[in-house]
């Protein structure tokens, strides 16, 4: 693998891939936000080095929050998940695409009915926050990562929008990966109504800036000082380069190399792991 990508040209990085200038951009970084599937764990499987990356971080005086497009499951559910993999975090250091989706809610559509198509958990997510549920008379439908779907919801969906609802996703995923493979993510779910309906919708999640503004709101750390970390260009690094941070793209999940020299989206910087980014991040001037 690293032949491979010493290989690369990486057209349009902003410099080099030099040894150096890893270690100035990780030094440069003071919030560390690390996408989840594919990125810190596959699965239930944690992958290799990327408790010691949280180390490096936690020793270099640095922060760390969690992000996840995933809105399968409630953020209560992955401080568990990663709680059974040897990693302890409180309810400050996760959000979700849920989290900001709910946020924008909230913020600009008060008590607009929205017809969720998303899993129970996120459906009680949602309530709790007082956003209001409907299946016959929503204004707004929201679609999720829903591994319950089924062809009742999809054709519900549908026809409210062609009524004239709202279309909106909780973020732009096209696949989950998982171990062995991939699962059709809320961006397959979106085409499918696109294709029906030819309506577009509106996107929260990475890499939008309304997930930017939140955890900039939150943690209270300028962007310019904020590192997206993840395995996919068009969310986790997009996130970054698009918006001021910066994008540090790790090959553990659905990016290969191959797809640097085709991508629109550039990284700051290339990584086999998170394994690889604390290593570096321990290197002392």
């Amino acid at each position: 693998m690293k032949d491979t990508i010493s290989s690369l040209s990486f057209t349009g990085l902003t410099g080099s891939q030099t040894e150096e200038r890893k270690k100035c951009l990780l030094d440069q970084t003071e919030l560390f936000v690390i996408d989840m599937d594919g990125t810190f764990y596959c699965g239930e499987k944690m992958i290799d080095g990327a408790l010691d990356f949280l180390k490096a971080v936690v020793k270099r005086g640095k922060q760390f929050l969690f992000f996840t497009n995933n809105t399968s499951r409630a953020p209560e559910e992955y401080i568990e998940k990663l709680h059974r993999m040897g990693c302890d975090i409180s309810r400050s250091q996760i959000m979700t695409a849920g989290d900001v989706t709910i946020r924008y809610l909230k913020t600009y559509y008060g008590d607009q009915r929205v017809y969720l198509m998303g899993t129970p958990q996120l459906e009680r997510q949602f309530t709790d926050a007082g956003i209001r549920l409907s299946e016959d008379d929503a204004e707004i439908v929201m679609t999720a990562f829903d591994m319950t779907l089924t062809y009742e919801k999809l054709d519900r969906g549908c026809r409210l929008i062609r009524e004239g609802a709202s279309f909106m996703a909780t973020h732009p995923d096209i696949n989950c990966p998982v171990e062995g493979g991939f699962l059709p993510d809320c961006g397959a779910i979106c085409a499918a109504i696109t294709l029906s309906t030819g309506r577009e919708p509106r996107y929260f999640g990475k890499p939008y800036k309304e997930t930017v503004e939140m955890i900039v709101d939150s943690m209270k750390v300028p962007v310019g000082q904020i590192g997206f970390v993840g395995d996919r260009l068009y969310t986790d690094i997009a996130t970054g380069v698009n918006h001021g941070g910066k994008g540090f793209l790790v090959l553990t999940g659905e990016t290969v190399p191959e797809d640097l020299e085709t991508s629109a989206v550039k990284p700051d910087a290339v990584f086999e792991s998170l394994g690889e980014m604390g290593k570096y991040l321990l290197l002392q001037e």
